[in-house]
């Protein structure tokens, strides 16, 4: 019995490391599509009367999260391929996070990675990001750089703060392929 419970805790604790492994093996050979939700960023939603202009109106990166994003963007440098393009969503946090991990040259804001403003916003922005995903043939890393609503509509399941999920492609729909947790 006891064996049996260690078994089972090694392959849960194994588990989580090898599907990080399997996203930086799939890194490393350049060509994949990322998406990723933003770093940290305390609180939920933005108030009511937020300028996408004016990043003191909206729900920003903590120090923590800028520092998780610079992390991000160091062991992307050292592990994977080159990062080709980051794309980002208006908002500071996205925006925020993707040069603090990447630097300014590389970002460029995609609107269709906003926060949608309702059900049909949603179809057509997820219609805008399946076309640049499908349209990718780079031979980098892609990073589309977003927020919860638009992971969960896109892949149908969350995402952690800073987490980085491959993609994998093929027409109308997206698939994980793996996942990269940052802490």
């Amino acid at each position: 019995m006891l064996r049996l419970l260690v078994a089972i805790i090694f392959v849960f604790s194994v588990l989580p490391a090898q599907a990080t492994e399997a996203g930086w093996a799939l890194l490393r050979n350049g060509g994949q599509v990322v998406l990723m939700r933003h770093a940290i960023a305390p609180g939920n939603g933005d108030p009511a009367n937020f300028d996408l202009e004016k990043c003191g109106t909206q729900r920003n990166l903590s120090e923590r999260g800028r520092l998780q994003a610079r992390r991000i963007g160091a062991l992307v440098e050292a592990r994977a391929a080159p990062v080709e393009k980051v794309l980002a969503s208006r908002y500071c946090r996205t925006r925020d996070t993707a040069t603090q991990a990447f630097g300014p040259t590389l970002m460029e804001a995609f609107p269709a990675l906003d926060l949608p403003s309702d059900e049909s916003a949603m179809e057509k922005q997820k219609a805008d990001i399946l076309e640049r995903i499908n349209s990718y043939t780079g031979s980098g890393n892609l990073f589309l750089i977003t927020h919860l609503e638009v992971i969960q509509a896109l892949i149908g399941a969350p995402a952690r703060e800073g987490e980085a999920i491959i993609l994998s492609r093929g027409g109308d729909s997206l698939a994980v392929a793996a996942r990269i947790k940052f802490n």
